[in-house]
């Protein structure tokens, strides 16, 4: 999730301060991320140094305007034009729990993979749920949530395959003689021959 290109192409619709900076994102993406307003005026700080805001006058309230300037309009027509390369997006908090896990001796990957699975099976009814129960589908508003909602029901679909493929593969690990509930710490690396030991000088000689 970019804070920085969304909080761009909400003022590249006209100006605005923080604390309707972040209820507008949060109305757009149906409130799935809360944003806290601080992290919102360390974005608008960024953006101003990076010259793709311009601040401006303050009102009664105390609301300091922040404006999109030439290249910050220029940012978010290239952000709104490139895809999302997914190479580069946050660690996968879950694979990196299994890949380490599978290593440790003593931990039973089967009930993680289990207790994840019937966790994000619990979600995933939820936002079926949330989505089933939605507003009127011709808003905008309704419209940019049911992305937002569907993205994250497939997102939960596809683990759950994926924990399902995770099991059937800890099976055939197992069928194959390694450990249900870790890799065995005497297997040597892939590639590398085991390390002999070396002989003593006599036995040398003697041969």
């Amino acid at each position: 999730m970019s804070v920085r290109q969304s909080i761009l192409a909400i003022l590249d619709q006209g100006s605005s301060y923080g604390y309707r900076l972040r209820a507008e994102f949060e109305r757009r993406t149906g409130a799935t991320w809360p944003l806290n307003v601080g992290q919102i005026y360390n974005t608008l700080d960024r953006l101003e140094r990076d010259g793709l805001v311009v601040k401006g006058e303050t009102d009664a309230e105390g609301h300091v305007f922040y404006s999109i300037s030439a290249s910050g309009h220029d940012e978010v027509a290239s952000w709104l034009r490139s895809p999302v390369p997914r190479a580069e997006t946050t660690r996968d908090e879950l694979a990196i729990k299994l890949a380490i896990a599978v290593t440790l001796p003593g931990v039973d990957i089967d009930e993680i993979v289990r207790l994840q699975r019937m966790s994000t099976m619990s979600t995933l009814q939820d936002l079926t749920r949330a989505k089933n129960s939605g507003g009127d589908p011709g808003s905008t508003d309704e419209l940019a949530w049911l992305l937002v909602v569907d993205s994250m029901i497939f997102q939960a679909e596809a683990e759950i395959r994926w924990l399902d493929h995770s099991r059937s593969r800890l099976t055939r690990a197992r069928a194959e003689g390694l450990s249900a509930t870790g890799i065995q710490p005497e297997l040597p690396r892939r590639g590398r021959p085991a390390r002999s030991e070396p002989t003593s000088t006599n036995e040398s000689v003697a041969r």
